[in-house]
């Protein structure tokens, strides 16, 4: 597994690519649990979590073990443990994990999540994600998940924010604060898999 580390503030961050046969694995699953009424009820995980978003859906532990979740997020971390701290991963344990669904005019607001490590990486992203009112914007940031560290200070950049793209998975610690911007224009779907986990706490620890 290649990882590209982004540093472009204080904490970094891990940027993998999804392979192809787990994202066509998540889509499957996920398009089964909205055919399945009973389902989607059983898997709504949109309660705990702060998305103003279509569906949120529950990953199974079976489904998990089966497309091997753990065993692909343990080996990113594993590395980015290695060359960022030094250490050696002696444990991942994924503490949840789930799909979002959002359509247009849609979002998630700033917040942050449980564990020592997350992530979000990308299953469907429309074609268009939509123009800005003003015509004249240099930057559109529709549908794009902003990350945030820290204050603007001189030569330090507190955010940084990601085009979505298919295939693209990028991991960072639970405490930075993130958010996903709404986008306009198309009835496609922005489909993205979001996951907790805890790790050793020698690895965990300063």
């Amino acid at each position: 597994m290649d990882i590209e580390i982004l540093k472009p503030f204080g904490p970094s961050i891990v940027k993998v690519q999804l392979p192809l046969e787990i994202i066509s694995q998540m889509n499957d699953y996920a398009d089964t649990v909205i055919k399945d009424q009973n389902k989607s009820t059983e898997l709504d995980y949109g309660k705990k979590l702060v998305g103003n978003v279509q569906q949120e859906i529950s990953l199974e532990v079976e489904f998990m073990k089966k497309i091997k979740w753990a065993e692909f997020l343990a080996k990113a971390v594993e590395m980015w443990v290695a060359k960022e701290l030094g250490k050696k991963l002696s444990q991942f344990n994924i503490i949840n994990s789930w799909i979002v669904r959002q359509f247009k005019h849609q979002y998630n607001p700033v917040h942050w999540h449980d564990g020592h490590i997350s992530g979000v990486g990308y299953l469907k992203v429309p074609k268009n994600l939509g123009s800005t009112v003003q015509k004249n914007k240099n930057n559109n940031d529709n549908g794009k998940l902003e990350l945030i560290d820290g204050t603007k200070r001189l030569f330090s950049r507190p955010l940084y924010r990601v085009t979505p793209k298919v295939g693209d998975f990028y991991l960072f610690p639970n405490y930075m604060m993130h958010a996903v911007y709404p986008f306009a224009d198309t009835n496609e779907e922005r489909r993205s898999v979001s996951f907790n986990a805890k790790i050793d706490e020698k690895s965990a620890s300063l």
